[in-house]
């Protein structure tokens, strides 16, 4: 069995701690304006790593929350990671800056695999992930407001000969619902990959999803 580990998420917009549901900009849950406070509820609660998401940077195609990012990473002890909007070299040198300790390249992965791939060459396979929101089998870019129409699993596959270490994938249609991760999806990809590691993202909402995802790596 690999190593698992639980990702608390802290998705920004405007500043604030929100949720999406299934990753409408229209259907949008305020959870806190204090995004440095809630990561330091998540260290102190035993989170290993923050996964943080900047949904105006994936909308607008670039980084729009770096001061809230730079304010969590200056808070916490623990590694924070993220993703939303970075598409550019420039664009991870900021995120860097910041304080990440990797970050997600979703939707230069599928427009510019190329690009992708040199940044993972520039950076190093341990500080890029690379994130797949599918729905219905397919991968969406642009904060999911396009599809490619790309299988989501060949991307993986294209990737991961590329010497990519680690995978984040979502879920769209469970993501923000609380009713449980797509289980058939996820350990189609693990599947797929099986010497990449992967992060299960969308619908996880109690201890049971928890777990039935664990199992999935037995």
């Amino acid at each position: 069995m690999f190593d698992f580990t639980v990702l608390p998420a802290i998705d920004l917009r405007g500043g604030k701690c929100v949720r999406l549901t299934k990753g409408d900009y229209d259907k949008e849950t305020v959870y806190s304006d204090d995004p440095t406070a809630q990561a330091r509820i998540w260290e102190k609660g035993g989170a290993e790593i923050i996964h943080i998401v900047d949904l105006d940077g994936a909308r607008e195609g670039k980084p729009a929350n770096l001061a809230a990012v730079k304010s969590i990473t200056d808070a916490v002890s623990i590694p924070c990671e993220l993703g939303g909007g970075v598409r550019t070299f420039e664009d991870a040198s900021k995120a860097f800056e910041a304080g990440v300790s990797r970050i997600i390249l979703g939707t230069i992965a599928c427009r510019e695999p190329k690009l992708a791939a040199r940044m993972l060459d520039t950076f190093g396979p341990e500080k890029i992930v690379i994130g797949i929101d599918a729905r219905n089998g397919k991968a969406a870019v642009a904060g999911w407001l396009d599809s490619t129409g790309r299988d989501a699993l060949e991307l993986a596959e294209d990737f991961a000969a590329m010497g990519v270490a680690r995978f984040i994938y979502t879920d769209i249609d469970t993501d923000g619902m609380l009713t449980g991760p797509n289980l058939k999806a996820q350990s189609e990809l693990c599947d797929k990959v099986p010497d990449c590691a992967v992060i299960a993202s969308g619908g996880v909402s109690s201890p049971d999803d928890v777990s039935d995802l664990a199992a999935l790596n037995k």
